[in-house]
């Protein structure tokens, strides 16, 4: 699903005629509609009476999304505002499945192996990312062969639906403990609050916790990383000319890095704990925009992709494994429902920053270079506020 359909969707904006700013919305806007609405799901798994049926329903529903992307890549043509509600009701299935997927997840991994598990279940998904992204990089160089990449976009949006619901039936496969906990079933029955009093109960409840300077923290790194996130592929498919061959060779560097080397790193968070991984890994990713400007050779960008796989793979191991070690069962999904929140305004705002500035300075570039080192510097920022959570912690 990631690697032929998600990923691919700012590339489609630009295949379709539009500009990067669009396609940097198209990669960033979604996010925040998908967790506006996650903030509902509380109240969702409350009526349903189960995480795992509510965690089905939203990936059934993330296929389904796929079915107007085909449609839109054979026709040839789409408004930009259609392309931002499809993408918003995928984003908002997928991150509206996330806080009752954390609760499920947390019952059925032990604390003893949760460590290795997901470092080894991170790494499979990254294969599957690698391959699904080469897969897709193949497919789009075929169409662009032809003069007409569009019926490549529908073959791989086809393909993304296909395995998103075959994900599906792997999900309805997996069992749920029979009975809630008293801290699940407290947490079901205060969904039934409004939206804001939740929110508010959670806010207060992290503002005298460690999660809160963990979830600051991550909402300011993410900000400095999406000002030049979003813009990477027009980047590479407008400024440097990239064919999508090129392009898939190196974004797939990355996925593949994160598959080789997510046990390796999984072994050295159990050496040297999650926090202080998550330091190393912020510190490694601040520079990594820089590198962009080097050289705009395929190999070099490959390598480059390399060190950002790495980097960015110890970063989402160590955030997933503090959400488990830093919060209790009682507090989980508020916590996470509020970090979703956070992460999507953090997300938007930051590609809107970075759009604007890559429209004023006149989308050449000198434009992307200054974007790369805006960004750059923004994450260099939230630094020291990773030493609050030290603190706490």
């Amino acid at each position: 699903m990631v690697g032929c359909g998600e990923t691919y969707l700012p590339a489609f904006a630009l295949a379709l005629g539009m500009g990067p700013v669009a396609s940097g919305m198209v990669a960033s806007v979604p996010i925040l509609a998908g967790a506006v609405i996650q903030l509902a799901a509380p109240l969702a798994v409350a009526r349903l009476g189960s995480n795992r049926r509510w965690v089905i329903v939203c990936t059934t529903v993330q296929a389904a999304c796929f079915v107007p992307f085909v449609w839109w890549a054979l026709e040839g043509h789409a408004e930009l505002w259609q392309i931002l509600v499809a993408a918003a009701a995928y984003w908002s299935a997928g991150m509206a499945a996330a806080p009752a997927w954390t609760a499920w997840m947390a019952a059925l991994v032990p604390d003893q192996i949760r460590t290795p598990y997901f470092a080894q279940r991170n790494r499979l998904g990254q294969l599957g990312v690698f391959l699904g992204f080469v897969v897709g990089g193949l497919v789009l160089q075929w169409g662009e062969q032809r003069s007409d990449p569009l019926p490549a976009f529908a073959v791989l949006f086809a393909i993304a639906g296909a395995f998103r619901l075959f994900s599906t039936v792997c999900l309805w496969a997996c069992q749920e403990p029979a009975r809630l906990t008293p801290a699940a079933a407290d947490e079901l029955r205060g969904a039934g609050a409004p939206l804001a009093s939740r929110v508010a109960a959670a806010l207060r409840s992290m503002a005298k916790r460690p999660s809160g300077s963990l979830v600051a923290y991550l909402c300011c790194f993410v900000f400095g990383a999406q000002f030049a996130a979003p813009y990477f592929t027009p980047f590479m498919l407008r400024e440097l000319g990239f064919s999508y061959h090129a392009f898939m060779l190196v974004f797939a560097t990355s996925f593949l890095t994160k598959a080789v080397l997510l046990p390796a790193i999984g072994r050295l968070a159990s050496r040297i704990g999650s926090l202080r991984l998550l330091w190393g890994a912020s510190l490694a990713i601040v520079p990594l925009a820089l590198l962009w400007l080097l050289s705009g050779n395929v190999a070099y960008l490959s390598g480059v992709q390399v060190v950002a796989g790495a980097c960015w793979a110890a970063y989402e191991l160590a955030v997933m494994l503090l959400f488990f070690e830093m919060l209790s069962e009682r507090e989980r999904a508020g916590v996470v429902t509020v970090y979703n929140l956070g992460i999507a305004v953090a997300t938007v705002a930051g590609a809107a920053c970075g759009g604007l500035l890559l429209r004023a300075l006149g989308e050449t570039w000198e434009a992307y270079a200054c974007l790369f080192v805006v960004s750059s510097l923004a994450r260099l920022a939230a630094i020291p506020l990773l030493r609050r959570v030290r603190a706490n912690s």
